[in-house]
């Protein structure tokens, strides 16, 4: 069985920064995707960020240039910088890991708990 913990999440003011982590567990040989998605109240969660194990990268168009994704494959672990952040960042983050090869075979899309991110005055 796989789990994800997320880390990192908190207050802060705008223009502030955060860096979240997410540690994959379990039996895991390796791990397709990794990324991070968000959802805001009332609204659907859409993805922010996602790592592929051979180094592709993609964004939201509105975290482009402020968030950075990465990952450190032997550890299972995925993060997102986030500078200069903004009130419609507010959002509870969540924690994606797709396509996991683990000692029993491949598993999909899996799920962290969840972080809130509150990007207030």
């Amino acid at each position: 069985q796989v789990q994800l913990v997320e880390s990192g999440g908190g207050l802060v003011q705008p223009g502030g920064s955060l860096r979240l982590s997410c540690a994959a567990s379990g039996s895991i040989v390796s791990i397709h995707a990794m990324g991070w998605y968000r959802q805001a109240p009332g609204k659907q969660r859409e993805p922010v960020a996602v790592l592929t194990s051979g180094g592709t990268t993609n964004y939201a168009d509105s975290v482009k240039g402020r968030f950075t994704i990465s990952r450190d494959n032997a550890k299972n672990t995925v993060y997102l910088q986030m500078n200069r952040l903004k009130p419609e960042d507010t959002a509870v983050y969540y924690c994606n890991a797709d396509r996991i090869v683990t000692a029993a075979g491949i598993v999909s899309n899996y799920w962290g708990q969840g972080t809130q991110v509150t990007v207030s005055s």
